[in-house]
């Protein structure tokens, strides 16, 4: 596997200064650039290693700190493994995820975006956005907010995809100009057909660049290698899923 590069990196936002984890291959070369948005548990060691993963394939992978505005990462105080089941009091500690409003993600990503476009590391042209949990919905809104700058969009058990707002990621889809993945856990599906028939009825109307799939049998949270949902065969299918999208849309 290439040799990656990660660092801390600090990204000024209209709120304040973002923590953030870059990562990169060791080879002294420019790649296209990657944003991944963390799930509700928050930038962690785990989260860290996905990027790693990523960069090693040939992107540059900014992670920012979500909750920045909370104080810096860790924000949460978790423990290396994490079972909500066993643990249920994890869940109180999240209402940070509600106060991130569309508002304040816009003007969060629209830094994000520019670090990337700015750094020395980064390839010239789009980017690639992948999200998980509650990252997922703000990948799509991120995309869909600026599609001249998203060349290649996934979501993994993502959610709430589908809200009374009007920012709802489901009416948002047709924004998205470049490609779009989602890969749904399957318990999710069964907790919420409905929703998730909405979700991908919305995606299949905006045209045969986006797709969606269901992982049969998988738990939500099925990718995040610290919790008691990680399911190894579904993590290494949505990493096949995702750098075979990123390979197809960011390479020149």
């Amino acid at each position: 596997m290439t040799e990656v590069h990660g660092m801390p990196v600090e990204i000024r936002t209209p709120d304040g200064v973002a923590d953030a984890y870059v990562t990169h291959p060791d080879d002294g070369a420019v790649h296209p650039g990657v944003l991944l948005i963390q799930d509700g548990f928050g930038l962690r060691p785990s989260l860290r290693a996905m990027a790693d993963r990523i960069a090693a394939h040939g992107y540059t992978v900014l992670l920012p700190n979500a909750f920045y505005r909370h104080g810096p990462a860790p924000v949460l105080e978790l423990p290396d493994f994490i079972d909500p089941e066993a643990r249920p009091e994890l869940f109180q500690q999240l209402p940070m995820i509600r106060e991130l409003t569309p508002e304040l993600l816009r003007s969060d990503a629209a830094a994000y975006l520019d670090w990337l476009a700015a750094a020395p590391q980064v390839a010239a042209g789009k980017v690639g956005v992948t999200g998980y949990c509650m990252g997922a919905r703000l990948a799509v809104l991120v995309a869909a907010g600026f599609p001249d700058r998203v060349a290649a969009v996934a979501g993994f058990h993502g959610g709430p995809l589908i809200t009374e707002s009007a920012d709802s990621p489901h009416l948002l889809v047709g924004n998205i100009t470049g490609k779009l993945y989602f890969g749904h856990a399957g318990e999710d599906v069964e907790k919420s057909p409905d929703n998730f028939d909405r979700f991908d009825k919305a995606v299949a109307a905006a045209g045969e660049r986006h797709r969606t799939e269901v992982y049969e049998g998988a738990k939500h949270g099925y990718t995040q290698a610290d919790t008691a949902a990680y399911d190894a065969e579904f993590a290494e299918r949505h990493y096949r899923e995702l750098l075979a999208l990123f390979d197809r849309n960011l390479r020149g």
